[in-house]
C-alpha cells in the first residue's frame, strides 16, 4: 500500500439531541480541512477548540469545511472559524446554508400539503410553524464549492465524493480507496439506523423524492467497493460494513412486513398507520414518525404490495390484490 498523504483524527462534540455526541473529522493534507462542523453551541465550541489544541492546532488553523449534509449537528460551526475561504458541500445543500426564504417558504408548503394528503389531525398544524427552529443551532453562510458524485475532495486528492441520499437529500460520504476508508456523515451508524428523512423536491417539476427508497440504494450503492473502516457521524467507528449493510436492508423489509399487515382489515392514510405504527411517539415526534411510516409505504408500493388512491384530498393505501 501506497503511503497515505492525508491523516484523519476524529473530534467529538456534545449536542443537545437524543442522538447524542456527535463527530466531525480533520483532514490533514494539502489542506487542514475539517469534515463537519458539529452544532450552534457554546459547549460544542469548546469541546472542539480543546480537542484541536490538545493535537497542535486552533480553529485559526482550519483552511476549510466540508460538508455530509445539512443537519444543525453537522454544519453549527461552520462560519467561526476565521480563516476558512472554502466550505463545500453538495448543490441541495445550498439552500440550508445560505437561508434562501423562499426555499423555506416551500418547504413549509409541501409538509403543509403533505401532512394533509396523510390525514395528520389539524391539531398538529402549529408543528408547521416550526419546522424553521432548528436553524438556531446551525451557522448561515455562503457554499463556495459545489460537490456532486465522483469529485476529488479539494486538498484532498485521494478522496472521493460518492452521493449517498437518504438520511437527506443532500448526503455525502468520502471514500478513500487506497485504504478503504469510508467518511460516511449519518448514512451509516454502527449502533443504530439512520432514518431516512421527508423532504420536498428541490425543483417544482419533481416527484417528491421517497428517501426510504433512496437510503437502501444508496447502501446497496456501498457494497461493490472494498471498505475496511467507517468514520461516522455518531458512535463508533466500525468495519464489517458489507455485513452491517445486509442487516439494516433486512430489518426495514421485516418492518414493512409488519405495516403490510395492518392492511388485513382495509385502507389507510399514513398517518393511521404511524398511530399504529408509534403509538408511543406519534404525538411528541411526528416528523421523525411520518417519515418512517411514509418511507415504509414507499417501499410496499414500489414492490406492488399496495395501492392507491385519492379520496378527498387524501391518500388511502390499501392490499393490491
Amino acid at each position: 500500500m501506497k503511503t497515505l498523504k492525508d491523516t484523519i483524527t476524529q473530534i467529538t462534540m456534545p449536542t443537545p439531541y437524543a442522538v447524542g455526541d456527535v463527530h466531525t473529522y480533520l483532514l490533514k493534507g494539502d489542506r487542514l480541512t475539517l469534515v463537519d462542523a458539529g452544532v450552534r453551541t457554546e459547549d460544542a465550541w469548546k469541546a472542539l477548540v480543546e480537542q484541536l489544541n490538545h493535537i497542535g492546532y486552533h480553529p485559526e488553523d482550519i483552511e476549510q469545511v466540508i460538508l455530509t449534509h445539512h443537519h444543525p449537528d453537522h454544519m453549527g460551526l461552520v462560519d467561526r472559524f476565521p480563516r476558512v475561504e472554502t466550505i463545500a458541500g453538495h448543490p441541495k445543500l445550498k439552500p440550508w446554508l445560505e437561508r434562501d426564504d423562499r426555499f423555506f417558504e416551500q418547504y413549509e408548503a409541501f409538509f403543509k400539503w403533505m401532512y394533509k394528503e396523510a390525514g395528520v389531525p389539524e391539531r398538529f398544524d402549529s408543528l408547521l410553524k416550526g419546522l424553521k427552529k432548528p436553524l438556531k443551532w446551525t451557522a448561515e453562510g455562503k457554499m463556495t464549492h459545489l460537490l456532486e458524485e465522483g469529485d476529488a475532495l479539494p486538498g484532498h486528492e485521494e478522496w472521493r465524493v460518492i452521493e449517498t441520499p437518504g438520511h437527506a437529500q443532500n448526503h455525502l460520504s468520502f471514500f478513500r480507496k487506497e485504504d478503504g476508508a469510508l467518511i460516511g456523515g449519518d448514512h451509516l451508524l454502527a449502533h443504530i439506523s439512520s432514518n431516512p428523512l421527508l423532504e420536498p423536491a428541490y425543483s417544482p417539476n419533481e416527484e417528491r423524492p421517497k428517501p426510504l427508497l433512496q437510503y437502501r440504494d444508496s447502501m446497496e450503492k456501498l457494497l461493490p467497493l472494498d471498505i475496511d473502516t467507517v468514520y461516522p457521524g455518531h458512535g463508533k467507528v466500525f468495519g464489517d460494513v458489507h455485513a452491517l449493510i445486509q442487516t439494516r436492508l433486512k430489518k426495514q423489509e421485516q418492518r414493512a412486513g409488519k405495516v403490510y399487515q395492518m392492511f388485513k382489515d382495509g385502507p389507510l392514510r399514513a398517518y393511521d398507520v404511524c398511530e399504529r405504527l408509534f403509538p408511543k411517539h406519534v404525538e411528541s415526534q411526528l416528523g421523525l414518525t411520518m417519515s418512517e411510516t411514509v418511507g415504509q409505504l414507499d417501499y410496499l408500493e414500489s414492490i406492488n404490495r399496495l395501492k392507491t388512491s385519492i379520496i378527498e384530498g387524501e391518500k388511502f393505501y390499501e392490499m393490491n390484490g
